[in-house]
């Protein structure tokens, strides 16, 4: 009687004419019941309406999720701004609409989906559940998929998207965030995330396709379509063989006495560090015991982010001291960020920001292709890339060594873009990087990749090693010979965009309309460059060089000593995030150096 019961209660859910007094609210109440299928994000939109919590309902089913610096990014649950069984279903329609209408030859080429490791119980929610609907929407239209048997490092599928020649693939990641989130990372078929025009129309094709089709909802083919192939074996080992182009010293490293502890945050890591450590002959690094395996909770650190520094790397660093290893290395839960911490003399840890990770990572890549360059290579031909808001040190080594350094919008998607665009042009990329410890050395994966990036920081403190020098002291020789760069990011939370868009607006009209701020404090402006709306008073037509990017808040200020600071929004979290940066010449590096003895 109790399942008859709460059986007509379901039906007349389902079939009832909602009147909240809101039209679109109805219907979108109607649509999400006919359409969901997973009983747990169904069960919470019942709820919702059962109680009458009508804002709650609009905030979750008015509105969709939009494509960000590192796909469609939200909160696991129901409704359509959510990430979900239904919305994953929904995305993954648009895709296919999209990807028939651009290639031909997409049934024959194929599509690629990975996964990580996070999940949510109450929405029965997980992102190997949702790669098997985004697999089984693309097989139920007979379109042969590559889906990864288990979970795999973030750079793996634009390294497969390449490989396989597939027309594109999704990541499904959150990659760093709360445990709550979870995310839709689209790859084009040249290996680099998507960007606009793509996002833009693949959106249009989501809102053509909301109403799930025939076999969308049918996950079982993943386990019965003979157009389903595992491609894990086969892409890790010819990963893992590319590594091999950017490792240099493998007789020094089969020969270090220094000992490496690695933490994968709780995700996918730990296995795929290790391979790489192998194919670099190094010892495996010691891991983490209680960060090792897989945790959707990440239930030792506050937050999955090791970019937030010693207080989320506690558990690495007392190991390490326990263990003698003077170097930890920590991949993010996607693996496709790094982290790195050195043990100074005087026993306190030095955790290295992005972009001094990134000097050091420039040094590196251009001396290791000096020494290994043949003998008519022209450095000219090397190329060097960073995001905007990143450090200049790569553009002070570039002016001095004689190869090119270039930057782009905030997102390894620009990066990925134009890495792709030089290498058809016959250029060659030694590295590229942004100061969210997102790092590429070379150009296997047009990503940034954790796993090589810690690996080739273990080459290289072990070859600094053998001349007793330290990854901070090497630091510091390259501040002194290309000039010393100091910067400071952080961010604030911000979960009101109204408020967001008032604090930009307020910059935009500050003394009176469409006049900028002049002053920070005592501090002169000299220049102001918006992204958000084009303008660049430094250029002579008043005119933003980098693409214009409404979609996000972005304004830079350039001040008469020097110091260039960004303020813009996080595409991925609800962050405001502010960059500053001070540069200096060799010869003028002095008081910066005294400064950055301090940091």
């Amino acid at each position: 009687m109790a399942e008859n019961a709460e059986g007509d209660l379901n039906s007349n859910l389902l079939h009832a004419p909602y009147h909240t007094g809101d039209p679109q609210l109805d219907t979108a109440i109607g649509q999400w019941l006919r359409w969901d299928k997973n009983p747990k994000t169904k069960e919470q939109i019942e709820n919702l309406l059962r109680n009458g919590m009508n804002k709650e309902l609009r905030d979750r089913l008015c509105c969709r999720m939009t494509f960000g610096t590192a796909g469609l990014r939200s909160a696991m649950g129901a409704g359509f701004c959510y990430i979900n069984d239904l919305t994953v279903i929904q995305s993954t329609q648009g895709m296919y609409k999209y990807l028939e209408r651009c290639f031909s030859n997409f049934k024959q080429r194929g599509f690629v989906v990975g996964y990580d490791t996070r999940g949510q119980v109450t929405s029965s929610c997980s992102s190997q559940r949702l790669a098997k609907l985004t697999a089984a929407v693309l097989l139920a239209k007979d379109v042969p998929v590559y889906l990864f048997s288990r979970y795999v490092p973030t750079p793996f599928v634009p390294y497969a998207v390449q490989e396989l020649k597939a027309v594109a693939g999704v990541m499904i990641t959150a990659s760093h965030n709360r445990k709550e989130d979870n995310g839709y990372k689209v790859y084009w078929e040249n290996g680099a995330q998507i960007t606009s025009p793509h996002d833009k129309e693949i959106l249009k094709c989501i809102e053509e396709c909301v109403e799930p089709w025939n076999g969308s909802w049918n996950d079982n083919l993943v386990d019965t379509s003979p157009l389903k192939r595992d491609p894990l074996q086969d892409i890790c080992r010819r990963y893992m063989e590319d590594l091999k182009k950017i490792c240099f010293y493998r007789e020094l490293n089969s020969k270090t006495t220094l000992k490496f502890v690695h933490t994968s945050f709780h995700g996918v890591g730990h296995d795929y560090v290790q391979l790489a450590f192998q194919v670099f002959g190094f010892k495996p690094p010691i891991p983490v015991p209680e960060q090792k395996d897989p945790d959707p909770d990440f239930s030792t650190v506050k937050c999955p982010n090791p970019e937030e520094g010693e207080s989320v790397l506690e558990l690495s660093l007392r190991l390490a001291e326990k263990e003698n290893a003077r170097i930890v290395l920590a991949t993010d839960p996607d693996a496709d960020r790094l982290a790195v911490a050195e043990l100074q003399e005087n026993g306190d840890w030095k955790v290295f920001t992005g972009n001094e990770l990134a000097a050091l990572f420039g040094w590196w890549m251009f001396d290791c292709w000096k020494k290994n360059k043949s003998r008519n290579t022209d450095v000219k031909n090397i190329y060097m890339l960073a995001t905007t808001v990143s450090s200049k040190i790569l553009k002070a080594i570039a002016l001095k060594e004689g190869f090119h350094f270039e930057e782009t919008l905030p997102g390894f998607k620009w990066i990925g873009s134009r890495i792709k665009d030089l290498l058809e042009n016959g250029k060659e990329v030694l590295f590229a990087f942004e100061e969210s410890i997102g790092f590429l050395c070379g150009t296997s994966v047009l990503d940034k990749d954790g796993v090589s990036a810690a690996v080739v920081v273990a080459e290289m403190a072990s070859y600094l090693e053998t001349m007793n020098i330290t990854l901070k002291q090497q630091l510091i020789k390259v501040y002194e010979k290309y000039g010393y760069h100091i910067s400071k990011t952080s961010y604030f939370l911000c979960y009101d965009p109204t408020t967001i868009k008032s604090i930009f607006e307020r910059l935009r009209n500050f003394d009176s309309p469409k006049e900028y701020p002049k002053f920070c404090g005592t501090f002169a402006i000299l220049h102001i460059r918006d992204v958000t709306t084009g303008y660049d008073s430094s250029q002579p037509n008043k005119k933003s060089v980098l693409p214009v990017s409404k979609n996000s808040q972005m304004i830079t200020f350039s001040f008469q000593n020097g110091c260039v600071a960004t303020l813009r929004t996080s595409g991925t979290e609800p962050k405001i995030k502010y960059y500053a940066e001070m540069c200096a010449s060799p010869d003028q590096s002095i008081i910066l150096k005294q400064r950055s003895m301090n940091v």
